[in-house]
């Protein structure tokens, strides 16, 4: 017996019981820890692979799993009527633009919108058109600005209505 009354044999038995639970307890923490990082992992992988709920998958020309691509989101047009306007010019002979568009709206709701507005729009795009010069027109980037400033000016002409974009059926310039 020890001094103070405790069996010698016990408090070794108790420590090393001690000794044990602590080293086990670590034990589970770190194999529960590797489990959950592994799992996460091979989860991970296999969400990106597209075997649990990554969406629909569609394999390419050369092999590999892609996403699909989202469905195609419905489109509206409106067929403007036919413009034919002088264009500005020094010169003594006359210079015409003619030209047809197409309005496209993403919102079927937008197209109802504009015809009592037709009006409205076609004055808007009558007073830009007579102040454009011929070289105005010349090349894809006089296109490309023409077809901003007619779609910036529609916007404004049928506000709150939205169009999405213009589309050239039939330019002249003569």
């Amino acid at each position: 017996m020890a001094e103070d009354g405790t069996d010698n044999e016990e408090v070794a038995e108790g420590e090393d019981e001690g000794e044990k639970k602590p080293g086990k307890m670590k034990l589970i923490i770190i194999v529960v820890a590797a489990l959950v990082v592994l799992g996460g992992g091979g989860g991970a992988a296999a969400y990106f692979m597209g075997y649990l709920g990554g969406g629909d998958m569609m394999e390419t020309a050369d092999g590999k799993m892609e996403p699909a691509p989202p469905p195609p989101k419905p489109v509206f047009y409106y067929s403007v009527p036919e413009i034919t306007v002088n264009l500005s010019s020094a010169e003594t002979r006359a210079h015409y633009l003619r030209m047809t568009i197409s309005l496209e709206f993403s919102d079927k709701d937008m197209v109802s919108q504009v015809e009592p507005n037709l009006p409205r729009v076609m004055d808007a795009f009558q007073t830009y058109l007579r102040e454009l010069r011929v070289d105005d027109l010349s090349g894809s980037a006089g296109l490309f600005r023409l077809k901003e400033e007619l779609q910036r000016r529609l916007n404004v002409a049928i506000y709150p209505a939205r169009v999405d974009d213009i589309l050239f059926k039939d330019i002249k310039v003569q």
